[in-house]
């Protein structure tokens, strides 16, 4: 490589959540000359911020965790089968101390600007404080769903009483005993507080604009037997989660929907709906692709919830009719449907009676007026590139990340883009990011971005930057395998559908992380295709 600038470093690691923590701790192995930055005052990214009641994992807490370290998997026991968040924070925690990773970051400052510099090679990374970082690599942990979104109702700004918002809950207790409790989004941030809002709360009213699906998550503490047989056949369990479709281990019925009679499907349905978790839309292998098999799976749901509600207007309600199951992030939830049985619980659907404005009071709807103590956000993030976006990203020849994205994410492989040399995004678009288990997922990312480090600084390589060609070629496939699914029939975050004014396309990478994964490996492999690789003044472009 050139010979670096003074006080360059080799990489800046933005984040410290799952991701920004392994990746410095594998950048720490290799010897590198590394610094972190993170907006938190602690590890922990998205568990950090999402401090909101009933906030919990729908990934297995046996699978959602670190599989580098067997002695790590050995250490640390987890309590229930899908854990909350103060025991994934904690488990983070344990795993920054464990491994001394803390003194490496910088906690409290946020990144406002990445410029990358043609002729020294290297980023110039801005903190708001006005610090500057120097560095070959620019690794950004920032998360999929970081970057909250505050909706834009009409007199928001002029509402006295308490605003809370599930994306950046306080760290301190929240008392809402007595208090009358408003709640705005029903995604899964919303179904899993409300349960609990309900209980402590005077009353709550749920103003609902889009209905979505939720299954119970059937979570309980895992048994001294369990945890004995998770870490007998931990080993074969990490293995088999590597190539697997989703990134951990997951079954699906042997026969389609569409192949089996109506009390093979139920009996199906019902094994899974009591079996609890996600995987009730992976109940048979054709739900995602074909609308009739989707439509079994929709019905079996329907007549569930209006098994549990007891008022027939709540229940219908409550149904989607705007999507097919599963294809907006199907929720899992303690207690949602029943709480809509209790006295203290209103729900507002606001695709009939939408919100006229927010007063010093509360909320007035066309029909009726609320008047509210507290309102509650939970109305999600701009998810998959609002954390990128934020920032101002520059690369070579005047390239600007929020503009080249202004119709819509363009990567390689979801992990570089095409006019940003030496810059590394993880668990981002273009990848299967929220699609898959973030634990597996974030360790095959990190190690594929120290891989093109390594083979940069190996071969005396200062850029490494994707072909457009390449970049468009891949986007271009992500496209063309979710057509060949449902999930674009669904107005959903996956498409950017829920932020005001984002162009819609499908972001993440639908055709399994395992196959994702083998192209990944296979463009390792041949050294980086789809990337030019710059020496000094003399380009060498790997293989298309």
């Amino acid at each position: 490589m050139n010979a670096p600038t003074e006080n360059t470093r080799d990489l800046v690691i933005v984040g410290a959540g799952l991701a920004g923590i392994y990746a410095m701790y594998r950048a720490l192995e290799k010897g590198l000359d590394v610094v972190g930055v993170e907006a938190g005052d602690s590890v922990g990214g998205t568990w950090y911020w999402n401090r909101y009641p009933g906030a919990r994992c729908d990934v297995e807490s046996v699978d959602y965790s670190y599989s580098f370290d067997r002695q790590l998997e050995k250490d640390w026991k987890w309590t229930e089968r899908f854990a909350t968040q103060p025991e994934i924070r904690s488990y983070l925690d344990h795993v920054a101390d464990r491994y001394d990773l803390r003194r490496h970051f910088t906690f409290g400052r946020r990144v406002t600007a990445a410029h990358f510099d043609e002729q020294a090679s290297t980023w110039t990374v801005t903190l708001d404080d006005g610090t500057r970082h120097r560095a070959r690599f620019l690794m950004m942990a920032t998360g999929c769903l970081s970057a909250p979104n505050r909706p834009d109702l009409p007199g928001i700004d002029e509402y006295a009483g308490t605003q809370l918002f599930t994306a950046q809950w306080p760290d301190e207790p929240v008392d809402l005993t007595g208090k009358r409790v408003g709640l705005i989004g029903t995604g899964s941030s919303g179904i899993q507080a409300a349960p609990l809002l309900a209980e402590q709360a005077q009353s709550l009213t749920v103003f609902q604009r889009s209905a979505n699906y939720t299954v119970p998550a059937r979570n309980r503490p895992l048994t001294e037997e369990e945890w004995e047989k998770v870490q007998e056949t931990y080993p074969e369990r990490r293995k088999a989660s590597l190539y697997a479709p989703a990134g951990s281990l997951s079954t699906t019925h042997p026969r389609k929907a569409t192949e089996v009679d109506a009390a093979e499907r139920e009996r199906a349905f019902e094994a899974r709906w009591q079996e609890g978790g996600v995987l009730f839309a992976k109940t048979f292998p054709d739900q995602g692709v074909d609308i009739v098999a989707n439509d079994y799976a929709r019905e079996f749901a329907e007549a569930k919830i209006r098994e549990i509600v007891k008022d027939p207007q709540v229940a219908e309600d409550l149904i989607p009719t705007d999507h097919p199951i599963g294809t907006k992030r199907i929720v899992t939830d303690t207690g949602y449907y029943e709480m809509y049985n209790r006295d203290n619980v209103e729900l507002v659907n606001l695709r009939k009676h939408p919100i006229e404005q927010v007063t010093s009071w509360g909320i007035k709807t066309d029909d009726a007026s609320y008047e509210l103590d507290v309102i509650v956000f939970a109305t999600g993030f701009d998810a998959l590139t609002g954390a990128l976006t934020s920032i101002d990203l520059r690369g070579a020849r005047g390239a600007v990340l929020a503009d080249d994205w202004a119709h819509g994410p363009e990567t390689y492989l979801g992990l570089g883009v095409a006019g940003f040399p030496n810059l590394i995004t993880l668990n981002g678009p273009g990848s299967p990011s929220v699609l898959a288990n973030m634990s597996t997922h974030t360790e095959q990312q990190v190690d594929w971005g120290m891989d093109l480090i390594e083979f940069c600084r190996a071969n005396d390589i200062d850029q490494a930057e994707p072909r457009k060609d390449a970049a468009e070629k891949w986007t271009a496939h992500l496209g063309e395998v979710a057509e060949g699914t449902l999930f674009t029939r669904a107005a959903s975050w996956y498409m950017g559908a829920n932020i005001e004014g984002k162009t819609r396309t499908f972001m993440p990478y639908i055709g399994g992380f395992g196959n994702y994964r083998r192209i990944c490996d296979e463009a390792r492999d041949n050294g980086f295709e789809g990337y030019v690789l710059t020496r000094v003044s003399a380009p060498v472009e790997a293989s298309a």
